[in-house]
């Protein structure tokens, strides 16, 4: 299994994100707040500006401190995935 690095010595696996978005939309919002009601958010911005939103097959959300294309480039594996951390 591979992992991608989402920031701050975190990562998630590669083959389960379905989706990475922007979360200004108020869509995304309602989905955090889902999420976050559910109790399957998971925060790993550690204080910072949330820039990514990860939507993952088991249904939990992700914050995260990388702009979405960069996580895309990284689970795609331009960027060695989990070995540049």
């Amino acid at each position: 299994m591979e992992f991608v690095s989402i920031g701050f010595g975190s990562f998630v696996a590669a083959g389960k994100i379905v989706a990475a978005v922007a979360p200004e939309s108020n869509p995304i919002k309602r989905v955090i707040s889902q999420a976050r009601e559910a109790g399957r958010l998971v925060d790993a911005t550690y204080g910072r500006k949330t820039e990514a939103v990860l939507i993952m097959s088991s249904g939990h959300v992700i914050l995260s401190p990388v702009a979405p294309g960069e996580v895309a480039g990284r689970a795609a594996g331009q960027e060695g995935g989990a070995e540049n951390g």
